[in-house]
């Protein structure tokens, strides 16, 4: 299984592979735009970490800066870093 499978699995999602792969764009599905709903932990900021659930606890490092709790185990999958070192990247600093 990929990331992206991991990462819907990690929060419940069921993945219709048939029009996923086919670029159906009856696939997508408006409620995941609400807040609420959102695979992301601040949905109308600037951060691409997933959300904390129950089987998704941020304790895992950021594997740039090494500090601890910065990440959720879906983040680590998708190679991501924290928001501080992100930020820092964009910036150039």
């Amino acid at each position: 299984m990929g990331d992206f499978e991991d990462c819907c699995e990690d929060y419940g999602y069921d993945i219709d592979e048939e029009n996923l792969l086919e670029g159906n764009d009856d696939y997508y599905d408006d409620s995941l735009d609400d807040d609420e709903n959102s695979i992301f932990e601040d949905p109308n900021g600037n951060s691409a970490l997933r959300k904390v659930t129950r089987t998704n606890p941020r304790n895992q490092p950021c594997p740039t800066c090494g500090e601890p709790n910065m990440l959720t185990p879906a983040d680590v999958r998708l190679s991501y870093q924290c928001d501080q070192c992100s930020d820092k990247l964009e910036r150039g600093f």
